[in-house]
């Protein structure tokens, strides 16, 4: 009794999931999804090459030292770094010393407050701190940016679908709004204050263009300061700030997967010799 029980509550489940999926084909083809400006103009990111592309490849630390560069005279202005620490940046071929002196060029917020002036007061960083925010907290950071507060960029690249392209795609990819965009959505006039930029999720951002002129910074190694080559450069850089240890992830995985093969042989002659005997008794 039990199991026609339990077999006449497992079909009408099944049923009312038939049931159900066939209302909503019907839907989908009597009143198809309207069109909408960001499905219409949405693009994918752009094709860019990295160095740490493919099963095989490594950091370039020639180029994270210059996306590090990017991120410190263009985007720390405005986005933080909550889950790197400066000594972090010995990986990037920094020493003590430089690690040091990168430290000091930021300021860490005290809970304590100045006396003389009522504003927070501040220390000296130490290699053990982690990079502070820009913003004392997000009303602040809101109201320095139109209301929009920028997103922290320490995982940006594993929260984004090709996230190093994304990144690359979305610091070049602003430009004015096309006249077919206009022309089929006359509505869709990006708002006051607002930047029209097609790789971005609803194609409308808060952020103004960041890299705007080539040698906007400079590079001490001679690189060319062009905005696609310093884009590449933080994009890489954000993409280590992310994954620190995608090298070693990836020389772990290609040992493990050079010991499974071995093993697998061992076990398949092994197998041979134990049973060999055996099959011809058989």
């Amino acid at each position: 009794m039990v199991r026609i029980g339990a077999f006449l509550v497992g079909l009408f489940f099944a049923g009312w999931l038939f049931i159900s999926f066939l209302i909503g084909a019907v839907a989908y083809v009597s009143e198809p999804p309207v069109p909408t400006v960001e499905h219409e103009f949405h693009l994918p990111p752009k094709h860019v090459s990295f160095s740490f592309d493919g099963p095989l490849g490594k950091y370039d630390q020639a180029q994270l030292q210059r996306g590090f560069q990017v991120f410190k005279e263009v985007c720390s202005a405005c986005h933080s770094l909550k889950f790197v620490a400066f000594r972090d940046l010995a990986a990037l071929g920094y020493n003590e010393a430089e690690v040091k002196a990168i430290a000091k060029q930021w300021a860490i917020k005290t809970p304590s407050v100045d006396p003389a002036t009522g504003e927070a007061s501040t220390r000296e960083p130490v290699p053990s701190d982690y990079f502070p925010k820009p913003f004392a907290n997000n009303v602040a950071a809101a109201a320095a940016n139109n209301n929009a507060i920028p997103p922290d960029l320490s995982l940006m690249t594993k929260a984004r679908h090709h996230g190093s392209a994304y990144v690359y795609s979305l610091i070049t990819g602003y430009q004015a709004q096309p006249a077919e965009l206009l022309k089929e959505f006359p509505d869709s006039k990006t708002p006051e204050g607002l930047h029209y930029n097609p790789y971005f999720a609803n194609l409308n951002l808060a952020m103004a263009p960041p890299l705007t002129a080539e040698g906007q910074v400079t590079y001490g190694d001679g690189t060319k300061p062009t905005v696609d080559q310093m884009a590449q450069d933080v994009a890489a850089f954000l993409t280590w700030t992310a994954e620190p240890k995608l090298e070693n992830r990836r020389r772990a995985g290609l040992a493990t997967i050079f010991f499974l093969l071995i093993a697998t042989g061992l076990a398949y002659m092994s197998y041979q010799n134990i049973w060999a005997d055996k099959k011809k008794a058989a």
